[in-house]
């Protein structure tokens, strides 16, 4: 695929994403999720083999999906930059999460703690019952930061290095961890594969998130060295190796205290403390996505110096 197709790609399916956002039907990933839905309950069975190969099977069909259209193009500039903009604008997420982040926001502004509550299930998957303004500010703070590495950053570098294939495959991978990666009695072996392969397909975009947020910290009024120091110090106390790293950095860029106990469904986690600073306020929100998205226009540009790197032309 040529160097410039690749790059150009990434930005304009970047651009969209800004311009228009996901579509509110016919989300080519909603599809992914009801594909694979139907395919767990044929498939499904106490087993890390079986959920081994129910991954495998899912992240290879959405990778081969990308190499199928980029094969349908070959040799045309144009065409190739279509196809990966149209797959990096069904997988990216950043303008639908900085709107979330948004919406939250203004409900706890407007002091409308239930509408709040409801509302985080937008953004996670944390028990809101009871959770007051700074709880629920905290948490919110907390999913945009993930979200940023995880429907932003790592996409586009996967983009970057894999042209369509990569981006599929990565979102099929990440929407699996969604569905399947998380610990319950039904997913504690099946769904075993899809979590550690999330793990490793985030490993590098996580750091380079948290990178990037150490260095736009300034946009939020904060130091990249505070940023820098609360990520080397506090990420490892976080249960999840990438989340951790980017959480922190947040925390040090707004000058926050992020992580603690969380309670999801029926259970609690410790996140470990990730301390930046002063207990999160509503206020905090907005800097949180205004850090999202600095983050995010950061991660474009390296995805495309990096594209126009890794890219090659065909004979």
């Amino acid at each position: 695929m040529s160097r410039r197709a690749r790059a150009a790609g990434l930005a304009l399916g970047f651009a969209a994403d800004a311009l228009v956002g996901d579509p509110r039907r016919g989300h080519p990933v909603a599809a992914f999720g009801r594909v694979a839905r139907a395919a767990e309950r044929r498939w499904w069975a106490d087993s890390r083999p079986r959920g081994a190969a129910y991954t495998a099977g899912l992240v290879a069909g959405a990778a081969g999906l990308g190499w199928a259209g980029e094969r349908l193009v070959r040799g045309s500039a144009v065409g190739e930059a279509a196809v990966v903009a149209a797959a990096s604008w069904s997988v990216l997420g950043g303008t639908s999460l900085a709107r979330e982040g948004a919406a939250m926001s203004g409900l706890l502004r407007e002091g409308d703690l239930p509408g709040a509550r409801r509302r985080l299930s937008h953004l996670c998957a944390r028990d809101a019952t009871g959770l007051e303004a700074g709880e629920l500010a905290r948490a919110s703070v907390e999913s945009l930061a993930e979200n940023t590495s995880d429907a932003v950053v790592a996409p586009l570098l996967w983009g970057a290095v894999a042209g369509a294939p990569g981006l599929l495959g990565y979102r099929a991978v990440n929407t699996l961890d969604a569905m399947v990666g998380y610990r319950s009695p039904r997913h504690q072996h099946f769904g075993w594969a899809s979590a550690r392969l999330d793990d490793l397909v985030n490993l590098v975009p996580a750091r380079v998130a948290a990178l990037l947020a150490t260095a736009t910290a300034w946009f939020v009024g904060g130091r990249g060295d505070d940023a820098w120091r609360v990520w080397q110090r506090d990420a490892a106390a976080h249960p999840s190796p990438n989340a951790g790293p980017v959480e922190a950095a947040f925390a040090g860029a707004l000058g926050v205290r992020l992580g603690g106990v969380s309670r999801y469904g029926d259970h609690e986690e410790d996140r470990g403390v990730l301390d930046g600073g002063r207990e999160v306020r509503v206020r905090d929100l907005r800097r949180a996505v205004t850090l999202s998205r600095a983050v995010s226009v950061s991660a474009l540009a390296v995805a495309v110096v990096v594209a126009a790197g890794a890219g090659r032309r065909r004979g």
